[in-house]
């Protein structure tokens, strides 16, 4: 994957995949998030085109991803697992004590090898089911 380039992003400009791949038949207001503003954003580009983003927040010694998201035809690359390489790099830099995510739970085998486990912490949005996964550092 040599063109694939990590960067940082503004807020805006994961909105349209979070819309898109995660709550495509929701307002795209509904994407835009408040806390945005507050948070790191970092997109995955291939040949210059942002196909994959996600969110950092940290807080005290956490760090939370939120709103990972890969367009659906880039999907199944490695592309994800790059981006959450990128972010778990930098939590660690910050001297983070845990890394933290909702993650869908039919997603969860994904985060699993990241050495996330499983809080059974389990909760629905918008008729999705979540479960809190975390990884101590």
């Amino acid at each position: 994957m040599n063109s694939l380039k990590i960067t940082e992003i503004k807020p805006s400009q994961t909105w349209q995949i979070r819309h898109e791949v995660m709550w495509p038949n929701l307002p795209f207001e509904y994407v835009q998030l408040k806390e945005d503003d507050l948070g790191l954003h970092f997109g995955a580009f291939l040949d210059e085109k942002l196909v994959s983003i996600v969110s950092c927040f940290f807080k005290d010694d956490e760090m939370q991803f939120r709103k990972l998201a890969t367009l659906e035809e880039f999907q199944g690359k490695g592309i994800a697992s790059e981006l959450l390489k990128h972010i778990f790099s930098l939590a660690k830099q910050k001297n983070s004590a845990k890394i933290w995510c909702n993650a869908r739970t039919n997603k969860k085998a994904f985060y699993e090898k990241f050495g996330m486990v499983d809080t059974h912490k389990i909760f629905t949005k918008e008729g999705q089911e979540f479960t809190i996964m975390e990884i101590l550092l």
